[in-house]
């Protein structure tokens, strides 16, 4: 038979996966004989193809990383960079800068920003399927999109008085135009994320988490706690630095977007993909999407998420807020985010290498408990948190929790 002609090249010899890798001579050859009989043929290959896949695991792991996947993984970085900016400004420094001025109930109209980025899912076989073939499927979409974005930016800045001078009388307006940013953001999400899968090459592509995490966090927290610190005229005061105005970050980062619009267009070319005979329309979209949905696992994993984050997801979004409105400056709080984010850059990228192989997910079971643990915490933190000027002592304990929280996340 053309299966046991295959088995004699094979120089390793066939082992279950409960066999050890490594045999004594004598007793240990009698034994993996005894075992080898009693598996059947369709037994045999399966182990040889067990063997193979952690052979394959074992040297992923060691396989060094090319200058393509480098570069490319920069380009995702900005890219991502460019989403965490806007993301940023509508879920955090702006509500910040709002919430003197602004009854809850409006407050929580302008938190409608948010939900575009939970919910683009029901638009992201629009984003896969409609494309300009000249350009690329990614590149139809991410290019429109970042200029949009560029636009409503520089749009905010040359109306931030307007806007932020009565915002109770503007709130419709503000969050008309904080949800459209959003939105585009996460269109543009979408597109990023499905052109990651082949910018990177297979042994690469659990580095794509990594990039997502180095650029979204990277231009959230500039546009949430480091641009408050700067936005401070008493930071600006303490550590002699100019001030930040909303309007003026505003511009830049209008600028940053049009540069690496016009960089993808003229300079960045996308791969063409292979021909497939797969229905890639709308309709047929949807339905893999709804039969991916209907997979058990699939549930469970859409379950598990929906309620994991209910343990920290308080402590995520308010427990900043809460040392501020109990004393604690702006600008100390920005320092300590500062001092923490180069050790968030770095756990993301220690995470991606522990993710590569056959059980991506364990890096994230084994700091689930961590996690909860430190938001039980902050939370104790911020029950007993001590009137200002606050010792040198608990500042420094801020910031070991604040970096290992990171860590854990």
């Amino acid at each position: 038979m053309a299966v046991s002609s295959s088995f004699n090249s094979i120089q390793i010899n066939p082992r279950t996966p409960k066999t050890p890798r490594s045999s004594r001579a004598g007793l240990d050859d009698v034994e993996e004989g005894v075992e080898l009989s009693l598996l059947d043929e369709e037994e045999r290959e399966q182990a040889v193809r067990d063997l193979d896949e952690e052979q394959e695991e074992v040297s992923a792991h060691k396989r060094p990383i090319g200058a393509k996947d480098k570069r490319n993984m920069v380009l995702l970085c900005i890219l991502y960079l460019i989403q965490g900016v806007p993301l940023g400004l509508a879920l955090g420094s702006v509500p910040f800068l709002l919430r003197e001025h602004l009854s809850y109930s409006q407050l929580a109209t302008f938190s409608l920003a948010s939900y575009p980025y939970s919910l683009k899912l029901l638009w992201s076989p629009i984003v896969d399927s409609v494309y300009f073939p000249s350009i690329g499927r990614r590149k139809s979409w991410i290019i429109p999109m970042q200029f949009i974005v560029g636009s409503l930016m520089l749009y905010i800045s040359l109306n931030v008085q307007k806007l932020l001078d009565n915002p109770a009388d503007n709130i419709i307006e503000l969050s008309t135009v904080f949800t459209s940013l959003v939105f585009f953001s996460a269109t543009q999400d979408i597109a990023v994320d499905g052109w990651a899968l082949t910018l990177l090459s297979q042994d690469c592509l659990s580095y794509a988490s990594t990039c997502q995490t180095i650029g979204l966090n990277t231009g959230f927290f500039a546009s949430f706690t480091v641009f408050l610190a700067f936005n401070s005229e008493a930071f600006a005061t303490k550590w002699s630095v100019p001030h930040l105005t909303l309007a003026t970050y505003l511009k830049f980062w209008s600028i940053v977007c049009y540069s690496v619009t016009l960089w993808l267009l003229i300079f960045k070319k996308e791969d063409k993909e292979a021909p497939t005979e797969a229905d890639m329309s709308i309709k047929a979209v949807y339905k893999t999407i709804w039969t991916i949905c209907k997979l058990r696992h699939v549930q469970i994993l859409v379950l598990m998420h929906l309620v994991a984050k209910l343990g920290f997801a308080a402590n995520d979004a308010v427990t900043g807020l809460k040392m501020v409105e109990k004393g604690f400056k702006r600008e100390d709080l920005a320092l300590v985010v500062l001092i923490d984010f180069p050790f968030q850059i770095m756990g993301g990228w220690l995470a991606a290498k522990w993710s590569r192989g056959g059980k991506p997910l364990r890096p994230w079971l084994y700091a689930f408990a961590p996690r909860l643990f430190l938001a039980l915490v902050a939370t104790l933190i911020v029950l007993w948190f001590p009137k200002p000027p606050i010792s040198t002592g608990f500042f420094l304990f801020l910031i070991f929790h604040t970096i290992v929280s990171s860590f854990a996340s």
